[in-house]
């Protein structure tokens, strides 16, 4: 229940911690996972203090026991193992501080952990967080490369000794950060999103030597895995060996089997770029030289042809035929005149044979009425009539004299 308090009216230090001591006390026993960060086991002490911490956050509570029910998992139980605990809140309200009385610990065994895993895995990439299409291509050569890695680590020395080996003028980020225990998911969080906010970074690389299932857990922490999927810079992931998958390869815009792997896919090899340069000039100055080949082949063909070669004997064999033709077409049409000619006198001669002045030439009269009627015969003509006679010479009239 809500209290009623006012600046004049104010509650004293030792009733709201009493208060506080009641409300916690009513919340009753609870069921709490975490990891173990501190461990305080005294010989002699009845009781065993311990810190319990969210692997994903900084938050963290104490939790005391006794020293039977820390007995019965100490075997298996020590400082960095997750573990489920049944404990009471309580309040120590002299001090005001909140701790856990656990009554059984519980380890979190490596079945159940692959178990939570699985069931992590199946809902990201539920969400597309694994999809192919998120996942952005690696530039070819990049200039500025952010590592996170452990301090000192092989896995930073594997990345640093490969990549330059590969291209001496690559530059490193680098960010140092555990790469195990309580502190890993927060710190390598904050790396990734610290080298992602830098423009000049082209990929970051997130590496780590092999380990057990435990060690490796931070890299399948959900935080991680989302702060990975929203990075605009392409991230390669390079943790354990071969057969190691966190979380984090599957998000990932690129998965190394191991940190050296991922020197050799994000920087090219000097070397083999020279041969591959090499390799290219060498065969487009062959296909070059080719087609020059080509092409003074086929000048030289179209020289030696007579066209090119003595462009004027094609007009001068073209010069004779036009000769040779318009002398044909001469004689032709002498022919065709010649013939047209005989034609014509032979013609002319019929007609003149034919005509009625020939007729007249040898003799002959032809007498014709006034009108011009042509006399056939004596019965046309009546005596004393006036006809006119036409002659080879001319014409003159004569008189019918008996019809």
């Amino acid at each position: 229940m809500a209290v009623n308090t006012s600046a004049d009216a104010p509650l004293p230090v030792g009733q709201v911690s009493r208060l506080i001591g009641g409300w916690i006390d009513r919340l009753g026993a609870v069921w709490v996972e975490g990891q173990i960060t501190q461990l305080s086991r005294r010989p002699g002490a009845g009781v065993v203090f311990l810190t319990l911490r969210d692997p994903s956050h900084e938050i963290s509570v104490s939790v005391t026991c006794y020293r039977q029910v820390f007995d019965a998992v100490a075997e298996v139980v020590r400082e960095g193992s997750r573990v489920v605990v049944h404990a009471k809140p309580e309040w120590y309200a002299p001090r005001g501080q909140l701790s856990l009385r656990a009554a059984e610990i519980r380890p979190v065994g490596v079945g159940e952990l692959l178990a939570r895993l699985e069931q992590l895995k199946k809902a990201l990439a539920t969400e597309g967080l694994f999809a192919d299409d998120r996942k952005k291509p690696l530039p070819f050569l990049p200039q500025l490369i952010g590592l996170v890695c452990g301090r000192a680590s092989a896995a930073e020395r594997d990345v640093l000794e490969n990549a330059r080996h590969r291209w001496p003028a690559v530059r490193f980020e680098v960010r140092n950060v555990p790469v195990q225990g309580v502190h890993a998911v927060t710190q390598v969080v904050q790396a990734v999103k610290d080298l992602d906010a830098i423009d000049d970074v082209d990929v970051i690389i997130v590496a780590r030597g092999g380990g057990s299932v435990e060690d490796l857990l931070p890299f399948s922490d959900e935080q991680l895995v989302r702060a990975v999927s929203s990075c605009r810079t392409p991230v390669v992931s390079a943790i354990g060996h071969e057969p190691d998958n966190p979380l984090l390869d599957y998000v990932a815009d690129l998965r190394a089997s191991t940190p050296t792997d991922a020197a050799k896919k994000v920087v090219p090899d000097v070397g083999e770029e020279y041969e591959r340069v090499r390799w290219l000039r060498d065969r487009a100055r062959r296909s070059v030289e080719s087609l020059l080949e080509r092409e003074e082949r086929g000048l030289a063909a179209a020289l030696a042809r007579p066209s090119i070669e003595d462009p004027h004997r094609m007009i001068e064999e073209r010069e004779e035929q036009i000769a040779a033709l318009t002398e044909r077409s001469r004689r032709t049409l002498g022919h065709l005149l010649d013939r047209a000619e005989s034609e014509l006198t032979h013609t002319h001669a019929r007609v003149v044979a034919l005509s009625p002045a020939a007729t007249l030439k040898r003799g002959y009269a032809v007498l014709q009425k006034p009108d011009g009627h042509v006399v056939r015969a004596p019965d046309e003509v009546a005596g004393d009539e006036e006809l006119r006679a036409r002659v080879a010479e001319g014409e003159f009239t004569v008189r019918v004299t008996e019809a």
